[in-house]
């Protein structure tokens, strides 16, 4: 039995290595150890869950107990990994990527190999194939700011960007020291080639210059 048990957590740090390899190419807050570290403690609880306790007597323990404390201690190493920085989140994708790991390494330390497989496989499918595909057809929220010489070149800038499809939600207009003013604009793009457009149009539209995007 013991064999199996070195074979179960094997599996389980396999694929959270595997997962993590995804993160870490990507410059993510968790990459590879960690999530080697999470499905191998993962499946050892499973392990230790399940087969630790055949000793005692019947009806005293609850073979499900220690794994279904995972679940909870995943979420505190989660939120380790959000961040909340100028009005957006980021590290939720990290996040769930922790939660699924310590899942799938529960489920191989259950011996549950083909589903756990199924599993991981489903994960590279999220977080590499989904991110290619949904920027070709979703949008994005995001902020602007560009200075202009005059009204006339700060509504013609605007009139450019309607002219690219880019939606305008709302925008704000103040007035500098030398004249001039700067425009703040909350617009929808293409997420996906949004910085490119924005930039190269607001410093070809006459008297306008690229600022901030965020």
């Amino acid at each position: 039995m013991t064999v199996e048990f070195i074979l179960r957590i094997l599996a389980a740090a396999g694929m959270g290595a595997v997962i993590g390899l995804e993160r870490e190419l990507r410059s993510k807050e968790a990459g590879i150890r960690t999530h080697f570290l999470v499905a191998l403690g993962s499946a050892l609880f499973m392990i230790i869950s399940a087969y630790g306790f055949e000793g005692a007597q019947a009806g005293r323990f609850d073979v499900a107990r220690v794994a279904a404390q995972v679940v909870t201690g995943i979420g505190f190493l989660g939120a380790g990994v959000i961040i909340f920085q100028k009005n957006s989140v980021h590290g939720l994708t990290t996040a769930a990527g922790l939660w699924v790991t310590a899942a799938i390494g529960l489920g191989c330390g259950g011996g549950m190999y083909v589903l756990s497989g199924i599993g991981t496989l489903l994960v590279l499918v999220g977080l590499e194939v989904l991110h290619f595909a949904l920027p070709q057809i979703s949008e994005k929220p995001v902020m602007v700011a560009f200075k202009a010489d005059s009204k006339d070149a700060l509504l013609g800038a605007l009139d450019s960007m309607k002219d690219r499809k880019i939606k305008i939600w709302d925008y704000s207009v103040a007035a500098l020291e030398d004249g001039g003013y700067k425009a703040t604009v909350n617009v929808k793009v293409r997420h996906h080639n949004y910085v490119k457009i924005l930039g190269v149009l607001l410093d070809t539209a006459p008297g306008t210059q690229f600022l901030s995007i965020e």
